[in-house]
């Protein structure tokens, strides 16, 4: 059990700390990809110092929700850490208080209260960034279901621990149509939920089109910072299942001590290296689509899940 603890810490100290610095690798790749020099990849632990040592301004006639929302986004991805094979094989001791479903829903609880504060401060923009991702959100959550709903046929199980052990152990389960598709639905999941192109353009300033990044153009000093470091986490965990549980669930820790758990860390920085890349390639080949054809975007994801659970009996 003490062994346990440590190496739950350990993890989600590994998601803290790690994230800032993922996506950093990836806004700097992705302005590689586009000729330019772009910021270094510890920009964003400068942004995150910076933020956190400046004055928080809260809005006349605000509800506790403002002053909420901002915890309830950090701590959400942390708690989904919990219950997820960031380094390990073997589940720890709150591997199986929730699934993958039960994952889903707890950063979409974040989320939902990041929306709230936004439309509780009054302005016009925040309001309608938050409409927006709510939308995205209403789409995307049914694709979250479907997906693992899929994985459960195969595994017979939504534990994420399980279904690691699973693909592990059965490889032509692995390599089934049925399981290509599924990724291919999450990854275009993931680009939804962490705003990234098509759906969202998360270097843009542009008010009238920001979809994710709107929701927190009126929040300041620390709770900016939580925002902020909230949605590294978030791709960073998003990240994780897809590698960890669904593409390549190899590399793990299934032995605790210092070697061991250095190799685990170095097989992960791999893996989300290996989707930053892929994700920068997206964004250096795709432009933003319209408010309207995100639906379109979505609807395809949906209908790759639902085609993957129709062809999964074909498989077992």
């Amino acid at each position: 059990m003490p062994a346990a603890i440590l190496l739950n810490v350990l993890q989600v100290a590994l998601v803290l700390g790690l994230s800032p610095l993922l996506r950093g690798v990836l806004n700097r790749l992705v302005e590689r990809l586009q000729s330019k020099r772009g910021p270094v990849i510890w920009q964003p632990y400068r942004d995150l110092f910076k933020l956190w040592h400046k004055t928080s301004v809260e809005h006349e006639g605000a509800s506790f929700i403002r002053r909420f929302a901002p915890y309830a986004y950090f701590i959400a991805p942390l708690i989904v850490t919990m219950l997820i094979p960031v380094l390990t094989a073997f589940p720890l001791f709150w591997a199986f208080m929730g699934d993958m479903v039960a994952a889903g829903f707890i950063l979409g609880f974040g989320g939902f209260f990041l929306a709230l504060a936004a439309i509780d401060a009054g302005d016009v923009y925040g309001a309608m960034g938050a409409s927006r991702t709510r939308m995205v959100s209403s789409l995307a959550e049914p694709i979250f279901v479907i997906v693992f709903f899929a994985v459960s046929l195969t595994a017979n199980s939504t534990i994420p621990y399980v279904v690691t052990a699973h693909w592990i152990s059965s490889a032509g389960a692995f390599f089934a149509p049925s399981h290509l598709l599924l990724l291919a639905a999450f990854l275009m999941l993931l680009l939804a939920e962490t705003g990234r192109i098509p759906v969202d353009n998360p270097s843009g300033h542009f008010e009238l089109a920001m979809i994710d990044e709107a929701r927190s153009l009126d929040f300041a000093g620390r709770p900016l910072a939580l925002v902020k470091w909230g949605g590294y986490m978030k791709f960073m965990v998003l990240g994780v299942v897809l590698t960890n549980v669904l593409v390549a669930p190899w590399g793990l820790l299934t032995t605790v001590g210092p070697v061991p758990i250095v190799l685990a860390v170095a097989v992960l920085a791999l893996k989300l290296l290996v989707l930053v890349g892929l994700v920068a390639a997206i964004e250096g080949s795709l432009a933003k689509l319209r408010l309207y054809r995100i639906q379109e975007f979505l609807g395809a994801a949906f209908v790759t899940a639902v085609l993957a659970l129709l062809v999964q009996p074909f498989h077992q």
